[in-house]
């Protein structure tokens, strides 16, 4: 007898399965089982019990694998959670510019932009840890919808990824990795600094024209026609070339203070900035909670 009813425990959740994927909610298990809230919930309890399913928060659970060694991680698409957990709000930041071949650096925290208040910037779920920013619902544009399985994920396209990468360096790793992904933005086939324009005027961060048209300066390339319309934009006032790096500098003509490095030519060779850089990404590993 009980291993019939472990064998309609199973079918029950195969069903599960079939309707909701790799993300279960409680609603949708009600929904597959014909049950109500309460009872589906109950089931939910009773499987993660049984350690078929492992809680990875409140009201989102996903399947152990058969040949799992342990539970701790076991959602072998975390992206998947950015749509249950997130929305609205779009994968961006580092892990866009990866996704879009901006940069050849791997990053283990997904970067999360959200409209969703949030206490906590660092968030591990599941065993995967995420870096939370804040963005206004009415700035959530210029995404671009892909599909993992049957979920849609919202990314940044590349250009308003550069966008938010200029707009926040800390997002891009600090301003010499944003330097490194604005090159390979320039190399796409379809790179297009008037769109990038568009999103920064639509955006409304002043700050990012005077990143963009100082690190087009020092870029090879005719940017000429790009740079003067950075500077036809930029707003009063001092802002830093990147706000985690001490910058005693002053550039008067894009009202940048910057670190000594990078107007002597030793950027590349920033030690405080990698370091500093370094830190930042493995501390949102090791201390997200």
């Amino acid at each position: 007898m009980p291993r019939i009813r472990t064998s309609r425990s199973r079918d029950r959740l195969a069903e599960v399965l079939r309707e909701c994927g790799e993300l279960i909610t409680p609603a949708e298990t009600a929904r597959a089982l014909d049950v109500n809230a309460a009872e589906a919930a109950q089931q939910l309890a009773r499987w993660t019990a049984q350690g078929w399913l492992k809680r990875l928060q409140r009201g989102v659970y996903t399947p152990v694998p058969i040949d799992a060694r342990s539970a701790e991680q076991t959602l072998e698409d975390p992206w998947l959670l950015v749509p249950r957990v997130f929305a609205p709000g779009y994968v961006g930041g580092w892990t866009a510019a990866e996704h879009w071949a901006l940069t050849e650096q791997i990053f283990r925290v997904i970067c999360v932009f959200t409209a969703r208040p949030f206490r906590d910037k660092r968030r591990t779920i599941g065993g995967v840890g995420f870096a939370l920013q804040r963005v206004q619902e009415d700035a959530i544009f210029g995404t671009q919808a892909i599909w993992r399985g049957r979920v849609r994920i919202a990314v940044s396209d590349p250009h308003r990824t550069l966008v938010d990468l200029l707009a926040r360096p800390a997002t891009g790793g600090g301003i010499r990795h944003v330097a490194a992904c604005l090159r390979g933005y320039l190399a796409r086939s379809d790179a297009d600094l008037a769109r990038v324009l568009a999103y920064a005027d639509q955006l409304g961060v002043g700050t990012v024209f005077k990143r963009l048209g100082f690190l087009l300066e020092r870029t090879r390339g005719d940017f000429a026609p790009i740079v003067e319309q950075c500077l036809g934009r930029i707003t009063e006032g001092l802002s830093k070339l990147d706000p985690a790096l001490a910058s005693p500098r002053v550039v008067k003509r894009w009202r940048l203070r910057a670190p000594a490095s990078w107007l002597d030519g030793r950027e590349g060779n920033d030690a405080r900035s990698v370091r500093a850089r370094q830190h930042g990404v493995t501390a949102a590993v090791t201390t997200a909670s």
